[in-house]
């Protein structure tokens, strides 16, 4: 049985994406910061598990990712300061790369963003600045790691219904179409097992082929 360890767990993509998982069989653990979180994990059938990953250790968190076989990275600072988006989004994301190393965790999945990159494009005194820029940085490292990655770049996201449609790598993203929440989840799920997702960047949005489809034509 594949063990996931979910980092950002009370997240809204992490809480689906604990349910899919879950309900699938697999052996789930979330990890979140604040313990009054722990019912609304637990409901989901995945282990909840208490971890402060923006002041945790590398070593720490290698300890707690031990014996899984595979990590979502789901967390984020939520558009807080710039400081602390730095601090989150992107050292303690760097720090669970090292640590999924040193634990002997093979496979980690990066929840990021469609457009992320060097070349963001986001100026300099727009608030997504920090984000889009520690975005850019931790993807870049896991990029350079030895870890089986895949990095997944959802449009912007909402909170609409999840209906297993998208469109993979979009060559036209001025419409505005968005991505549900419940489809990075069931896109998170399905490339865990999917070898031809492995050192891909997979840009996504709410369309009309179905996951496994959109997927399959990536080979």
């Amino acid at each position: 049985m594949t063990r996931t360890a979910i980092i950002g767990g009370h997240g809204k993509v992490a809480l689906e994406l604990s349910r899919i998982l879950a309900a699938d069989g697999q052996d789930v653990t979330s990890f979140f910061r604040n313990p009054d979180h722990t019912a609304d994990v637990a409901a989901t059938g995945a282990t909840p598990a208490v971890l402060d990953v923006e002041n945790s250790t590398t070593a720490e968190i290698a300890e707690a990712l031990r014996n899984h076989d595979a990590v979502v990275w789901s967390a984020g600072a939520g558009g807080g300061s710039p400081e602390r988006t730095y601090a989150v989004d992107r050292d303690a994301a760097i720090r669970s790369m090292d640590a999924a190393g040193q634990s002997g965790v093979g496979r980690y999945i990066m929840v990021s963003y469609l457009g992320a990159g060097p070349d963001h494009g986001v100026p300099q005194d727009n608030g997504f600045y920090a984000y889009a820029e520690a975005k850019a940085a931790a993807d870049a490292y896991l990029r350079g790691t030895s870890l089986d990655w895949t990095i997944l770049g959802p449009g912007s996201l909402t909170d609409g219904p999840g209906n297993g449609l998208i469109d993979v790598n979009p060559a036209d993203t001025s419409d505005g179409t968005g991505t549900a929440r419940a489809n990075v989840a069931l896109v998170a799920a399905a490339v865990l097992g999917l070898k031809v997702s492995i050192g891909r960047t997979i840009e996504f949005r709410d369309g009309s082929l179905p996951i496994a489809a959109a997927l399959e034509a990536l080979a």
